[in-house]
Order: structure tokens, then sequence, then C-alpha cells
């Protein structure tokens, strides 16, 4: 099961996902507007449960595409199915790219590209992968698909493109081992200070921070670099980062050691406290809090505060946030 994370990642960055890895698609497809299908619900027959896809997009084309014979109609609407595979296994995404065509070409009615991504081991670099099957000697099915493999690509390469979701993703990417950490405070960096809004700011650090792939040691190592960097900024956000995954490694732990009232009394102790701490931020950097904000901030969970919190470095204004319509309207 993949983090939820990636997903929210890959929507935001639909478009830069294709033009990092599949430019010349990026061309065809219009993202001005896309409709996210979050709730495909497919049975899987081999596992004997129902599964939610990962990714399916809806958009337009800028140019038609053929029917599934090449001599039906024409559409100028495509859905994009992408399947994210975090375990080490290439045979059970293989399956699933197959078992999950079907029924979205035949439920929409539109031409499905199915997409694979690896984020662990896996095939490798950018290509094409094939699911087949056989009666005997003889080849009944035969579906292809094409794929990114994480693991195999360069991450110096990557990192030093404009296209921040490649600067994150360098995270997966190859490296040597000596070389991970100081790759992943450059990356950091250039995150920290790029074009985007504070809202993707924020996903493209924590994707660089959650899926770095350090043992015990190197993590050590890397905490110690940022709290150490000379640039403030880069200390503010992944600090941020790093206390996030922390309180959900600890809420894990004693999620399976503790009775669930007295977990949940401790969590909404150090729910209220983060939200406390939340608030004082925002007022030193924007002034009283109108009481709608005040009234937002007591809705919002763990993970929205850390993100809050992260966002807020670089933020100009409680609009910039997403909260300035909750100003206007206190």
């Amino acid at each position: 099961m993949h983090d939820p994370r990636f997903k929210r990642l890959l929507q935001e960055f639909f478009a830069e996902f294709f033009r990092l890895f599949f430019p010349s698609w990026a061309e065809r497809f219009d993202f001005n507007d896309v409709e996210w299908l979050d709730k495909e619900l497919i049975s899987d027959a081999l596992q004997g449960e129902s599964r939610f896809v990962d990714v399916v997009a809806k958009l337009a084309t800028r140019e038609p595409v053929s029917g599934p014979d090449r001599r039906s109609e024409e559409s100028w609407l495509a859905l994009v199915h992408v399947e994210i595979e975090a375990a080490d296994k290439v045979a059970p995404l293989r399956q699933r790219m197959f078992h999950y065509y079907e029924p979205l070409r035949r439920r929409h009615g539109l031409p499905v590209l199915p997409i694979g991504v690896y984020l662990r081991v896996g095939l490798e670099g950018i290509g094409w992968d094939v699911y087949e099957e056989y009666f005997w000697e003889h080849q009944l099915v035969r579906f292809n698909y094409p794929y990114v493999g994480l693991p195999a690509l360069d991450a110096e390469q990557y990192m030093r493109q404009d296209n921040w979701l490649g600067v994150a993703l360098a995270a997966l990417m190859r490296v040597s081992k000596e070389r991970r950490i100081a790759l992943a405070g450059e990356a950091l960096q250039r995150l920290v200070h790029c074009p985007e809004n504070a809202y993707r700011k924020t996903l493209l650090c924590e994707c660089l921070s959650a899926y770095l792939p350090l043992d015990d040691d190197q993590r050590q190592q890397f905490e110690d670099m940022v709290r150490n960097h000379p640039d403030s900024e880069v200390q503010a956000m992944e600090m941020g980062l790093l206390d996030q995954i922390e309180q959900r490694g600890l809420e894990r732990g004693k999620l399976e050691g503790k009775l669930e009232g007295k977990l949940e009394g401790k969590l909404e102790g150090k729910l209220e406290g983060q939200r406390e701490l939340v608030r004082k931020q925002l007022e030193t950097r924007f002034g009283p809090l109108p009481p709608s904000v005040a009234a937002h901030l007591e809705t919002l969970s763990s993970e929205q505060l850390t993100a809050l919190g992260c966002a807020l470095v670089s933020a100009a204004s409680l609009n910039e946030l997403g909260l300035g319509i909750s100003a206007n309207g206190g």
C-alpha cells in the first residue's frame, strides 16, 4: 500500500509528471481542466476484495484518440490511470494494470492510458512493460503499458532541472550512498526557494524528506545537516517535516501498545498544543486573527497543522495559506 502523500503530490503536479517523464505526450493533453475520479472502486478477483485505483484523471486531449480497434469513433476526452507500486515486486503491478484497464474502459466509454510507477525496486527507468496470458501455446492476451521506475533514474540529472517535481523525486532515484545526504540537502534548498506557492512547496519538501531511503545512522546525519544548514529557511521547513514524521512514528507505536481511550486523550492534548503553537505563529506573522480563522484552526488535524506551519515559512499573506477567504468573512 503506497503512502497517500504520493497520490496528493501526483495530482497536484500532474502536468509536471508528464513533462518530466513523457514530454512528447505532455503536449497532446490539455491539463487546464482535469477531473479526478477518486472513487473508482474495482473488484479484484485475485485478492477477493474491491480496491480503489490509485489515480484516475479525466481530461481533454489536443488531438483525437482513436477507438480501441482504430476504426470506431475518435474521442477528444481520455482517462489517465496511474498505479503506484511501493512494494519490491514487479508481477503484482502487471496483473493489476491489466485487471483495472477493462473496467475503466467499459465504465466510462473513453480511451484509457495506464501508467505504472515503481517507488522502490522494480522495472528500471522509463519504458514499456507487458502482461501476457496463454492457453497452452496460444497467446490470448498481450497488454502493454508504460512505466516509470524511479530507483534506476539518475538523481543528479533530475535534481538539476527546473521541473520541481523531478527535484523532489530525486530522493527516490539512483545516487551513491556517500552522496545521498548532500544531494538531499541541495535539493531541499532548491525546493525551499523555488517559485511555487507555499502549499505546493510543502508537498515537494515533504516528498523529498519522507521518501529519502536512509538507514538510522544516515537519518541522524540528515537531521543534523538540516539543523546546522546555513539557510534558515531550509532549517525551518525541514524541521517542521521531521517533527511530523517523528509524530507519526510515535502515534503508530502508541496505537500498538496502549488502550484506545488513553491514546485519544494523549493525542488530543498534543493536538491542542500543536494548534496553539500554529496560532501563535500566525499572530506573530500576520497580527490578530479574525474569529473565523481561529475557528478554522480548531477543525484541522495534526497533519494539516504541520503542513500549515511549514507553509508559514514562505507565505506572504493569510490568503496564500488558504485562510484569506475565511479571514474576509469573519
